[in-house]
């Protein structure tokens, strides 16, 4: 009888997996997240185990308004938060909710491939607007909104990783960030901020999330706590206009099955209220530096001359750009038989290249496999 597989990551047996972006398992809060389900069980088990509100639990919302406005010195008023079941699923909804089909959806090069492949699913067309390491190029961005809306497309919303971005760790300098939500409020045209990672800075705090610069404007803010706790929660939040929030909450899969996550939802209130998230997140931000630390040291010492990426300032990832000569997709058997894995660039590319880039992930290994890794990978690309 076929057993199928209970979760989503698969490590194989001697090979260094840095294609994951995946946190260690040993990384995550399980006796913390124990308690706080046994307290929301005690407590009121009544409110945690029945069909849950469409715009996800009060005390939820609540507990993290509180948060951002003590961490960001803007707390979002009430009708402009909602629950997701993560940052995937509240992309989806989103898309639902603003979007038809032929739309266009405006994305980094690169941009996170899964995103991606969510648009292209409903029925959207990407476009990518090129950037470098401080982010997309926002005069770009609105030359290609004026030429697409010119020629009589209908541009549904930007998306951007705007901070610690997947897949290239870079964050969009503080001056492009007030210039993106100047062109948001100017041309009437959405856009979507991925924040999965901005809480996991190790050197400085980022600049503040495009949402807090125009809140009354046309942006949505995705945030999440599968970076922060644990993936398999499949729990986020999305901030946005009071009638997108209604439109999302007031969706039929809504109206039929109650909140997203609804047990998962009091449990991260019992975690939050507990006082363990802030706690945790610090010894979270630790563990992930001396994993960065570690890759980054081990790259500037095995990776041959040629080979060029950014530090890492926070998030999972470290991008690597490639003598032109090597194609990573090419050299990834080869890279596996000798015991190490990445993902190619060119599935971060919307519309083609990338040949000559790869990502590494640093969250789901230990510094000493890191090292390890990185000297494998070195000697396949001096062979490459």
């Amino acid at each position: 009888m076929q057993i199928l597989p209970d979760i989503q990551l698969i490590q194989r047996p001697g090979i260094a997996e840095f294609g994951w972006g995946h946190p260690d398992p040993a990384l995550l809060p399980a006796e913390a997240l124990g308690q706080a389900a046994a307290r929301a069980l005690s407590r009121d088990w009544r409110s945690a185990l029945v069909y849950g509100a469409h715009q996800g639990p009060g005390s939820l919302i609540e507990l993290i308004r509180r948060r951002l406005g003590r961490l960001e010195g803007n707390t979002p008023a009430a009708e402009q938060m909602m629950i997701t079941g993560g940052i995937s699923q509240a992309l989806d909804m989103v898309c639902a909710q603003i979007s038809r089909p032929g739309d266009v959806a405006l994305v980094e090069a690169p941009s996170y491939h899964l995103a991606l492949r969510i648009f292209r699913e409903r029925g959207l067309r990407v476009v990518a607007v090129p950037g470098d390491s401080q982010g997309v190029h926002v005069d770009a961005a609105e030359a290609m909104l004026h030429m697409l809306q010119s020629s009589g497309e209908r541009v549904a919303f930007l998306y951007t990783v705007a901070t610690f971005g997947n897949p290239t760790g870079s964050t969009l300098a503080a001056d492009r960030r007030y210039a993106l939500a100047a062109m948001a409020r100017r041309e009437g045209v959405m856009i979507i901020e991925d924040d999965a990672y901005g809480e996991l800075w190790y050197d400085t705090p980022p600049p503040p999330p495009i949402f807090n610069l125009t809140p009354a404007g046309p942006i949505v803010r995705l945030g999440s706590f599968s970076k922060l706790l644990a993936p398999g929660l499949r729990l986020g939040w999305m901030l946005a206009s009071p009638e997108i929030v209604r439109r999302c909450a007031n969706s039929g899969v809504l109206d039929s099955g109650g909140g997203i996550n609804h047990f998962t939802a009091h449990v991260v209130a019992s975690f939050i209220e507990l006082g363990l998230l802030d706690p945790h997140i610090e010894r979270l931000r630790a563990s992930l530096r001396e994993r960065r630390d570690a890759m980054l040291s081990a790259l500037a010492r095995y990776l041959p001359s040629g080979c060029t990426w950014n530090p890492a300032l926070g998030g999972f990832f470290v991008w690597i750009r490639l003598p032109t000569s090597i194609d990573s997709a090419a050299i990834l058997p080869l890279a596996e038989s000798t015991g190490v894995s990445y993902l190619p660039g060119d599935r971060f590319f919307a519309e083609g290249g990338g040949h000559h880039y790869l990502r590494l992930s640093f969250s789901l290994l230990p510094p000493e496999q890191i090292t390890e890794g990185v000297i494998r990978l070195g000697k396949v690309l001096r062979r490459g």
